[in-house]
């Protein structure tokens, strides 16, 4: 390895910008395969008061050049230093002098010519917008206590309760009555109020009683620019940029690299210490920009599927789908998530088009995060945008998520079953009164496994069980990138009254939370938040996805069955065997005529409750529905949209009324 105190004698000679020589280290390989695989840490600076160390994995490199600055933005390098060849195709410097608070780049020369700079594909500091890396000393970002942080207890994955919100979204609105609005630091200040005294930010989700926080994007994505923060420009940020360091435009000051990693540090322990885990959605099947992304400008052509004639695949349709095949690829993914748990102590990752990636990947992604936390969350969205460019039996599709043990995948059955198609906004299903759903709700309520009331047949997507375990489903009727339910309700029944609104959304969020797959509810739906009938609003301002605090207030009720539909699932474990034999065992479905009505029973103390039977009626008929149960007397615990575990009235078997378009829950 060459120092740079070594050749302290170039430079004296030379102008503002000088270069190093070394000799070229030029492979050539036949195919992807055949790259070399970098072993150890992917790491690509190493800081020390005495030395930084650079490494930059570049195998077809003809040179590597890397480029130290002043600032994080505007101006020249004040020194280009050649890196040099080493093993496993990396190219390594060391600089002997202290470099913390430089900012530096890459700059890779391939069949003679300059690729353009790069923070490298592994940055963990960066500047504005993330255009240069920054060298910082990690632990100078760690917040008091930060040591002492520890995970909330969770003691199955059958106890998750998932919270999806936007940075922005939670708390943007002056009605939080939260000072850092639409920051990572909202979600560390305790008291705020918003309308009518009603509690926000963190207390609200601490009075709602989530278990898990699941971050939009977080890491320095590409959309926003953190220099023009007064524009009010929104993105979901689905545009990856930088996956290991933190977003600048949630900061209080996107400049200073430290300033990011410290306050998203104090997030999660603010949310830790509220007894809430924090869950990151993750985008490695895309970047933001191909042809200049850090990937292509590092290695090009690795990172990437392609077609027949040489162009990209382009399976998420953003342009590119990323190739986790490739072992350096999937190295750098499952190095990443461990990355996030062990710096950032994160709980649980959400894979955005999971079905991109293979198989095996995500398996060894599991593995090596169950080393840091066995109790880590993985999920994803189980399908593609387009056909990826890999055979669909190795993909991590939803139809293989049995493959996957200790992976979950969003069910669309029970979601459209519910509220109607994806595609069609004004087409309605089970709520809006339409026949032909019954199946596949209960193909949800049982988790995605097999179950032998289910008939498969009859399901609307998968003709087969999924799930290998009911853990492996996430229950739900929204989220972010789609209509609320609110708006949703009002598309798709024509003519909908407030009191019907709030009928349907009750009876709902009850089919999600009594399904034996984990529930997950999008930000905001528990006071019935609205996007303006905004399907896609990814990039529409605040005055569309902001959450109106208003609201809780307005809608009190509904925010109070949300919180009682939360407690019952946790204080019952009926709801949540996670367990498909029990599942099989204790959850029978009861014959109901008609339809637009679903009815089961959990039997025999199931997942040992102390609820001996527990009968759930879904109904949405516009009037009430008959149901046949066993004989017996029944203590009524939700009717009419209202919850009480201690008891709201009697009812006696052998059957039972159920209010129009309404849940019924009792025991006997």
């Amino acid at each position: 390895m060459v120092k740079l105190n070594e050749l302290a004698i170039i430079g004296v000679a030379a102008a503002a910008t000088t270069v190093m020589s070394c000799s070229s280290a030029k492979q050539e390989y036949a195919s992807y395969e055949l790259y070399p695989v970098r072993s150890g840490s992917l790491t690509e600076m190493e800081y020390t008061p005495a030395s930084t160390r650079f490494t930059l994995w570049a195998p077809t490199a003809d040179e590597v050049r890397l480029m130290l600055y002043e600032a994080g933005e505007g101006g020249h390098a004040y020194e280009t230093v050649a890196m040099n060849a080493a093993e496993e195709g990396t190219w390594m410097v060391e600089v002997d002098k202290d470099l913390k608070g430089k900012f530096y780049t890459f700059n890779v020369k391939v069949n003679d010519k300059w690729l353009g700079d790069t923070p490298g594909i592994n940055a963990r500091a960066v500047g504005v917008n993330g255009k240069r890396a920054a060298v910082i000393d990690l632990r100078s970002t760690d917040p008091e206590g930060w040591q002492e942080d520890r995970r909330p207890p969770l003691a199955s994955p059958a106890d998750v309760i998932l919270y999806e919100m936007h940075h922005r979204d939670f708390s943007i609105s002056p009605t939080s009555g939260i000072e850092h609005r639409g920051k990572f630091l909202a979600l560390t200040e305790q008291g705020t109020k918003g309308p009518e005294g009603v509690a926000t930010g963190i207390d609200h989700l601490r009075e709602l009683g989530v278990t898990h926080v699941h971050l939009l994007p977080s890491y320095d994505y590409a959309s926003v620019d953190e220099s023009r923060l007064d524009e009010n420009k929104y993105n979901w940020g689905y545009d990856p940029q930088n996956y290991n360091v933190p977003d600048g435009s949630y900061s209080t000051d996107p400049y200073t690299p430290e300033v990011r990693i410290r306050e998203f540090k104090q997030m999660v322990q603010a949310l830790h210490r509220a007894g809430i885990r924090v869950v990151l959605d993750v985008v490695y099947n895309h970047t933001f920009n191909t042809s200049d992304s850090n990937f292509e400008r590092t290695a090009p052509g690795y990172f990437y599927r392609h077609l027949s004639d040489g162009s990209f695949a382009d399976a998420s349709g953003c342009g590119n789908e990323t190739a986790s095949n490739r072992p350096m690829m999937r190295k750098f993914m499952v190095e990443s998530v461990k990355y996030w748990m062990t710096e950032y102590h994160l709980d649980g990752f959400r894979f955005d088009l999971m079905g991109i990636h293979d198989i095996e990947t995500m398996n060894e992604i599991r593995k090596a995060a169950e080393e840091i936390d066995p109790t880590v969350l993985i999920y994803g969205e189980g399908w593609a945008a387009q056909a990826p460019q890999m055979p669909e039996d190795s993909l991590a599709m939803k139809a293989n998520v049995h493959r996957m043990p200790g992976i979950a995948a969003f069910s669309d059955e029970l979601r459209d079953a519910l509220r109607g198609p994806f595609n069609d906004n004004k087409q309605g299903a089970f709520l809006a009164g339409l026949p032909g759903s019954e199946e596949s709700i209960k193909f949800g309520i049982a988790g995605a496994i097999r179950h032998p009331q289910v008939c498969n047949d009859s399901v609307n997507y998968s003709k087969a069980p999924w799930a290998g375990q009911p853990t492996q489903m996430i229950s739900y009727i929204s989220c972010h990138d789609d209509m609320c339910l609110v708006d949703r309700l009002h598309a798709s029944v024509p003519a909908i009254t407030p009191d019907e609104l709030a009928r349907l959304d009750k009876l709902a969020q009850t089919a999600v939370f009594t399904s034996q797959g984990i529930p997950f509810i999008y930000a905001g739906e528990e006071v019935m938040r609205d996007k303006k009938g905004v399907h896609n609003s990814f990039q529409s301002p605040d005055s569309v996805n902001a959450i109106d605090w208003s609201r809780k207030a307005l809608h009190s009720d509904v925010f109070a069955y949300y919180k009682s539909l939360i407690q019952l699932r946790k204080n019952h474990p009926a709801f949540r065997m996670g367990d498909a034999e029990q599942v099989r065992t204790h959850l029978e479905f009861l014959p109901v005529e008609g339809t637009n009505v679903v009815a089961y029973r959990l039997k025999e103390h199931a997942g040992g409750d102390a609820w001996g039977n527990i009968v759930v009626v879904l109904n949405a008929r516009k009037e009430a529905a008959k149901v046949t149960v066993p004989e017996g007397k029944y203590t009524v615990v939700c009717k009419d949209g209202f919850i009480s575990e201690q008891g709201l009235s009697t009812l006696y078997g052998p059957e039972l009324s159920v209010p129009a378009q309404s849940a019924l829950i009792v025991y006997k």
